[in-house]
């Protein structure tokens, strides 16, 4: 017989069991051949929402449990989770508490679109997710299985913001006009989805190098405005999710783009997240020129396969392209940081009478320190796999044609 408190037995102390999908589609179908309700009580609500709030407390925020969720237990599972994650901010009073960065990943998730659940349903997100999604029950009891055996498992993550049990008291979020910043940052945002969408390579480059300068300039604006001590100095820590396939050679192409322009990154391997370190304006920054750099690179390989006659399941050739890619994509971006210091500290003296250079070192001060305390364990690693040598090449060759200008000055 199979009762309530066997399957929260279950849930809570056999979870590591849960994260292999063939023990829990084995476990599914025995819950469904034996009809099984699913949720009716609504002790798999209570259970994944108590564990989603332990995971809160080891250092995950929304984005990053849906990624996870996704990876490990396939992307039928996101519409639970967000589910999920849109509940716990009913009763948490997020809106009105959490950290400004946790509101907006609720709101790119989704969770804040949902109407609550009314009645006596209000406990039971799982059945409702069940009946809106219309899944087969072994289907069903697989997704809740897996999701749980993930939420239980993760393992502790640095904590980057406040989670929900420090949250403060509710608070009026009040419509502000918009910052320089962010109205510069929009205009970046939009450049850049115009030169990704043209099908003119000289028009995507010209808006792509506008985007670039426009980037330089607020960044060396903001370091000229700022008081120029490491206490003054507005350093931040966000996550960035990788899917794969080549999660490792994404990775490589995010850290050099973070390397060049002032911003650490360390990177968790076995959950395809990647943390960086650094000034607020150059972790936007950074995030917009990869996720650029990711599109061209994406269309770069389609043609260098076309091009060479190889069959999109080369995977050694595209691991391969895309490390020679970022490789290529690092030293140039090296050599533009080393001419634009030089160029910036030139113009800061002649226009302003400032010394650009102590106020770029203060701030690569400050997130050095930040990424120390944050990380003191840390240390450095390097891929020692072998690489397939045309595809590295030609990765090379296209990072060579990418639309990276030479920037003004470093985003330090």
């Amino acid at each position: 017989m199979i009762d309530d408190a066997w399957l929260a037995d279950l849930l809570r102390h056999r979870a590591p069991r849960l994260t292999d999908a063939g023990a829990a589609a084995e476990l599914a179908g025995v819950l469904s051949a034996r009809g099984v309700p699913l949720d009716e009580d609504g002790v798999l609500t209570r259970t994944l929402l108590a564990a989603l709030d332990e995971t809160w407390e080891r250092g995950w925020q929304p984005a990053d449990v849906a990624h996870a969720a996704r990876r490990q237990a396939g992307a039928g599972s996101v519409p639970l989770l967000v589910a999920l994650v849109a509940e716990h901010a009913r009763r948490s009073d997020a809106v009105s508490r959490a950290p400004e960065g946790w509101v907006r990943q609720l709101r790119e998730l989704g969770a804040l679109d949902a109407d609550p659940p009314a009645g006596a349903l209000a406990c039971t997100v799982v059945a409702a997710w069940h009946r809106a999604e219309q899944r087969a029950p072994a289907e069903a009891w697989r997704i809740v299985l897996q999701l749980t055996g993930v939420l239980r498992t993760a393992a502790r993550l640095e904590l980057l913001v406040p989670p929900p049990s420090r949250w403060g008291a509710p608070r009026a979020r009040a419509d502000r006009p918009a910052a320089d910043g962010d109205r510069a940052l929009r205009r970046i945002r939009g450049l850049l989805a115009k030169a990704e969408s043209t099908a003119f390579p000289e028009e995507a480059e010209a808006l792509t190098a506008k985007a670039q300068e426009l980037m330089t300039r607020h960044a060396v604006d903001a370091a000229l405005l700022g008081d120029g001590t490491p206490s003054g100095i507005d350093v931040d820590a966000r996550r960035v999710h990788l899917a794969d396939p080549y999660a490792r050679a994404k990775t490589q192409l995010l850290g050099a783009v973070a390397e060049a322009n002032g911003v650490r990154l360390v990177w968790y391997q076995g959950l395809g997240i990647a943390t960086l370190v650094g000034v607020r304006a150059d972790l936007d920054a950074v995030e917009l020129l990869f996720t650029s750099l990711l599109l061209q690179v994406a269309h770069a390989l389609a043609a260098a396969e076309r091009q060479d006659g190889r069959r999109s399941g080369s995977r050694t050739f595209r691991r391969a392209f895309l490390l020679g890619y970022a490789h290529r994509i690092g030293e140039r971006l090296a050599a533009a940081r080393r001419r634009a210091t030089e160029e910036a500290a030139a113009e800061a003296a002649a226009e302003r009478g400032a010394d650009l250079l102590p106020v770029l070192r203060s701030r690569q001060a400050a997130v050095e320190a930040r990424t120390a305390e944050l990380f003191p364990k840390v240390r450095a690693g390097r891929s020692r796999s072998s690489v397939d040598a045309g595809g590295w090449y030609a990765g090379r060759a296209a990072a060579e044609r990418a639309d990276v200008a030479p920037r003004r000055a470093p985003l330090r």
